[in-house]
């Protein structure tokens, strides 16, 4: 009896699971994904460094950039009106999104921590250099 309520119990864990992946990426799907705010992540220390460079980021390279996550997990970062492509999927309970180059391979893989998503805004904590940031995107 105890080895079948373990079962049942890992069961509906696993279910649970795939089922926060599946509505986060139901929330990401088909969407275009407007950076419109580069910010440092809550609970870093001051580093005036870093608040310069989001600064920049969100004035410079970030003042034109959208993402988009489509149908085969088919990801597009469009910078300056300059599309790339690569694969997403989503890992840790949908918490984390890999990005990889289209062939699928980590070799290249980039790490991004979901920290708000909802139908109209999604927040990503991401790596530059030496510093993380959060960009902030609005669905389009």
């Amino acid at each position: 009896m105890i080895k079948r309520s373990c079962y049942l119990l890992l069961f509906l864990f696993l279910t649970m699971l795939a089922c926060n992946s599946n509505k986060a990426n139901r929330m990401l799907l088909h969407k275009k994904w407007r950076v419109y705010d580069v910010q440092v992540p809550a609970g870093d220390p001051y580093d005036n460094t870093q608040i310069t460079q989001a600064t920049d980021l969100k004035r410079g390279y970030y003042s034109n950039v959208y993402y988009q996550f489509l149908d085969n997990n088919v990801f597009i970062a469009t910078i300056d009106n300059k599309p790339d492509s690569g694969k997403y999927s989503l890992l840790s309970n949908g918490s984390i999104i890999s990005v990889t180059a289209s062939n699928g391979l980590r070799s290249a893989e980039n790490l991004v921590t979901i920290v708000h998503l909802d139908d109209q805004l999604f927040d990503m904590k991401v790596k530059s250099g030496e510093y993380y940031f959060v960009l902030r995107t609005k669905a389009e």
